[in-house]
């Protein structure tokens, strides 16, 4: 009965390694398009420490790829040493993506306060030409969100770009791709995007970090079942009789 329980623990505990591989692979991907998402939108949330979470996710990510390794080494070769080993790094996994999902969590309560403070300032450095990273800035995020202007295409009256342009026009990134021969001309405001892009670039950043804590917790249980397997090998190992005869038999064959 103890040889089938080891057997069965050892069997989820090959299973899980397999799935750690897979997890790393995913954690390295969603660090990336963290980091990817904040490029775009690095001019609206200027908080640099937003991407501690995307970070840690990389690093365990990263990490997950050797733990697997030394599970099934270990696992493979019964190894107490290796066993022991793979249960602490697990738990040192363990706790920093318990770290993720906290700073994603406080991160993701700060993202309306920032995007805030600094959208008015983006919109005031626009000037319409694509060397400038502002103008682009502001041109990406309205033609990928479908939005125009702060609350909504009006906004742009009060910025320093259409002031100076003196053309009762905005930016053709405020266009609506379905339209034709599109200026920008606040005459014919059915033309433009009517959503104004504050509200939209809040809900993306908050969604992405949404997504780092439920990636985080999903893997976090995952480790947790790794590090209770391994535990119960160990735990079986060195105090069921059976286990160990058939270990010492196997060593004198």
């Amino acid at each position: 009965m103890g040889q089938c329980g080891i057997t069965s623990s050892k069997t989820v505990l090959v299973f899980l390694n397999l799935i750690f591989w897979a997890a790393a692979g995913i954690l390295c991907y969603i660090g990336a398009y963290v980091f990817i998402t904040y490029d775009d939108y690095d001019h609206f949330f200027e908080d640099v420490y937003t991407l501690i979470p995307a970070v840690i996710i990389i690093v365990v990510g990263t990490l997950l790829f050797v733990v697997g390794l030394i599970g099934c080494c270990a696992t493979i070769r019964e190894s107490s040493c290796g066993l022991a080993t793979f249960a602490a790094i697990l738990l040192l996994v363990f706790v920093s993506e318990c770290v993720v999902v906290v700073l994603g969590y406080i991160y993701s309560a700060k993202v309306e306060d920032q995007v805030n403070h600094s959208i008015q300032k983006v919109y005031n450095q626009y000037n319409g030409t694509n060397t400038d990273a502002p103008s682009r800035a502001i041109d990406y995020v309205q033609r990928q969100l479908h939005c125009c202007g702060i609350h909504n295409y009006s906004d742009w009256r009060n910025t320093t770009w259409f002031q100076q342009s003196k053309a009762n026009s905005v930016p053709l990134s405020c266009c609506q791709p379905s339209v034709t021969n599109c200026t920008g001309t606040l005459r014919r405001p059915g033309d433009l995007y009517q959503e104004g892009c504050k509200a939209l670039v809040v809900k993306t950043l908050k969604e992405i970090m949404i997504h780092v804590i439920w990636a985080a917790l999903l893997f976090a249980l995952i480790q947790m079942l790794g590090m209770l397997c391994a535990c119960v090998v160990l735990c079986r190992r060195s105090h069921d009789p059976a286990y160990q005869l058939l270990v010492t038999t196997n060593s004198y064959a």
